[in-house]
């Protein structure tokens, strides 16, 4: 009889975890409150930073670098254990799996791939905003929708018609076209873009509590997920020729 593990997450995503938990629980029990402003001004995303017709001198440490590196880093700080909390219940499946699909190199580039794609939109529709932008969620938002492009395909990990742990995970994906055609898809997508509006609206907060959600940031990342799946995909299999032109690699 086969037998599988109690806790079947890949190593790459325990390995983020681990790294999210240490940030913060360094921020929470070693960092004092000077020191830790000090690491949200250099490592959280601050849409002030790139607007040049604003004279900071000096207020925004990093200089041309920060500029660079927050566009990742960001994604790597919490505000409170709840928050973090609630991005490592949905990193678990929708991470998961993508990491079981493109690897751990190749999953670690779309992270930061699709994290700075979230900054980016959130700086797009909040330019010369000093307030700081932190956590995973646009991330997480990426591995959402890259999930939808294999999750739901014949064999897939959320098929009635599953093999195997190893085979469901490697299934062709669904071209772009084909997710607009999937019900299943198309119902995933309808509630997750309608929960992002309602946080935007401030219909419903976080947690309980009244944290500002930066949810273009979702958006940004969901997107790039969607579109740049192809990009990360080492899967064999059809080719994706609406996905922008991308090859397998």
């Amino acid at each position: 009889m086969k037998r599988e593990p109690l806790f079947n997450i890949p190593p790459v995503i325990v390995a983020v975890l681990v790294v999210l938990a240490l940030i913060h629980a360094t921020r929470m029990l070693l960092l004092t409150s000077d020191q830790d402003i000090e690491l949200l001004v250099t490592f959280a995303f601050i849409p002030a930073r790139y607007d040049t017709s604003l004279i900071l001198d000096g207020a925004l440490p990093g200089g041309f670098g920060a500029g660079l590196w927050t566009f990742v880093t960001y994604s790597l700080i919490h505000a409170d254990w709840t928050h973090l909390g609630v991005n490592t219940v949905w990193l678990l499946p929708f991470g998961s799996a993508v990491a079981r699909r493109f690897g751990a190199l190749r999953f670690l580039a779309f992270f930061a791939v699709t994290a700075a794609a979230g900054a980016a939109l959130h700086l797009a529709t909040h330019a010369g905003e000093q307030n700081p932008v932190i956590g995973a969620s646009a991330a997480i938002s990426g591995t959402m929708a890259a999930a939808m492009r294999f999750a739901f395909q014949r064999g897939g990990p959320l098929s009635f018609l599953r093999d195997n742990d190893t085979a469901a995970y490697r299934v062709p994906a669904l071209p772009l076209t084909g997710v607009l055609r999937d019900p299943r898809v198309i119902a995933f997508l309808t509630a997750w873009f309608g929960i992002n509006i309602l946080f935007g609206l401030g219909s419903l907060p976080i947690t309980g509590s009244d944290q500002v959600i930066a949810w273009q940031a979702h958006i940004g990342g969901f997107l790039a997920g969607l579109l740049l799946f192809s990009w990360f995909d080492p899967a064999t299999g059809e080719s994706q020729p609406d996905d922008f032109g991308a090859t397998r690699h």
